[in-house]
This record gives C-alpha cells, structure tokens and sequence, in this order.
C-alpha cells in the first residue's frame, strides 16, 4: 500500500485527494491545523468504506515543531519511508495591496511558501535514503495570471513555482520527482472565508468593492468541483512518468499554453545540457 502525506486535508482539495486516494488503495495521512475539523471527512470515508486507509495527524505549515511532531507520529508506521507528500495547506487574503496588514501579509507567505519549503526540508532526508519520492505542489493558475486585489496569493504561487523549477535540479539525481498541479477556479470554502479588506477610510474602496462583485460572479460561473484537482493529483502520483506541470479546467490549460506551454521542459533540459547534469549520477 503507498503512502502519502497531505497537508490541508479539513475541506476542498486536501479532503477530496484524500478520500479519491484511500478510494485507490493509498495509505493516507490526512493532516490539518485543527484536528477538531476532521468529522465531515471522516463521515464521507465511512460512508465510502475506505476509513481504515486514512490516518489523521494534527499538523500546522507554519510551525517547524508542529511538522517534527507530526513526522515523528508517521514515519515510525511507515518503518520511516513515505512515498509522496501533497502540500496543500493554503490561505488567501483580498484586498489592495496598501490595505491588507503586514501580519496577514506574512500569514499568506508562511502558509502557502515557507510552510512547503520546511515540510520538504524535514522530508529531503527520508526521500534521499529510499531514493525515490514525489513532492506534489498544489499550486494555482495565479502562477501565470497576475489578479488584481490578490497579489499576496498571486506572489505566494510564483515563489512556489520558481523554488520549484529550481529544485527539480536538485533532487533528480536522487529519483525525486517534483510536480506542480495548478488548478482554475475551485469551489472550496477558501473563497468565502479568506478576508476582504476594505477600510471605510481606503482609497480603493469604490475600486476595490468593484473587483470583489465581478470577483464573485466570475467564480459562481467558473468554478469546478475539488474533486476534478483531487483525481489529476492522484494520476500524477500513480504516473509512471509523470509531467513537471498538470494545468486542471480549461482556464488554466488557456493561461499555461498562453505563459509557453513547453518552457518549463526546454529549459530543463538545455540548462541541464549546458552545465553537463545529466551526466551526473549519486
């Protein structure tokens, strides 16, 4: 039975990759910052009947110490091998970049970009000694198209991507695969939860009230179901030789063939040519 961690399991992408993966015969640990949040997936993995196949540890992104606990709960049942984390844990925050506060600013940052980066690092060393692994980013087609009212979200992603190209140099020689899944519009509770700031007082008040009407409407008529995102990550984990890239929804297909469909493995492969690493073996 493979087994794989995912981070942000509570609702939306992480809930639905969880139940389609024990749904396939995966051993799931199912993590998330508030354990209490846990009941709706568990009913529908009773209801499925795959409930065994999913474990659940408490695990907040953003805390190194809270990763090193979790680690420290699965690894030992696993006899210290896991075959794939999915990273994602995320969070958004709306708003004109001169209004949304520093604080949530950073929060946005250190969920969806240091928080990867740490887990990955804790990880590196397990992937190394079995030589072999699949760290699966879900990261979003923001990665492409610049949105107005969310550039914090926006610039999360595009960190992402660029540690991510830049990593797959890296652990190659290891039989480590690093794979970005970026998803269109999703129907998950991130929209309507994630905070709009709008100060009374805000210069871009008018504008900014603007952006969020056309906002929701856009996403009430574009959005697809999670489970769509859920099925493409588990064909990219069972993948026998899986793309760098997976675009899900006809959006994000349209922004990446837009960005350069084939850029990201051209530029592997001449980079990797020029400074001679393919000829580099561990």
């Amino acid at each position: 039975m493979p087994t794989v961690l995912i981070t942000g399991t509570s609702a939306g992408i992480g809930a639905e990759t969880s139940k389609v993966l024990a749904a396939r015969g995966w051993r799931v640990f199912a993590t998330m910052r508030d354990l209490n949040k846990r009941i709706s997936l568990e009913q529908a993995l009773h209801q499925a009947g795959v409930r065994g196949r999913v474990e659940f540890e408490q695990l907040d992104v953003t805390e190194p110490a809270s990763i090193r606990n979790a680690l420290a709960a699965v690894l030992p049942r696993t006899g210290n091998t896991l075959d794939a984390v999915v990273h994602n844990a995320a969070v958004a925050a709306g708003g004109a970049f001169e209004d949304v506060p520093p604080e949530t600013v950073r929060r946005v940052m250190e969920t969806n970009f240091f928080g990867i980066l740490e887990l990955t690092r804790q990880l590196l060393p397990v992937f190394r000694a079995q030589r072999r692994g699949r760290i699966v980013i879900v990261s979003s087609e923001v990665a492409f198209t610049p949105q107005p009212a969310n550039s914090i979200y926006c610039a999360s992603k595009w960190a992402l991507e660029g540690w991510a190209d830049s990593l797959t140099y890296e652990l190659k020689p290891f039989g480590i695969d690093v794979l970005l899944i970026e998803p269109g519009p999703c129907r998950t509770s991130m929209w309507e939860s994630s905070p709009r700031f709008m100060p009374p007082s805000s210069a871009y008040r008018a504008w900014m009230q603007h952006v969020s009407d056309a906002g929701d409407k856009f996403f009430e008529a574009s959005a697809r179901d999670p489970r769509v995102v859920a099925k493409v990550i588990a064909a990219a984990l069972e993948a026998r030789r899986p793309s760098f890239r997976y675009s899900v929804g006809p959006l994000a297909r349209l922004h990446h063939f837009l960005h350069g469909k084939v850029r990201s493995r051209v530029l592997h492969r001449a980079v990797a040519w020029y400074l001679g690493l393919s000829r580099f073996r561990r």
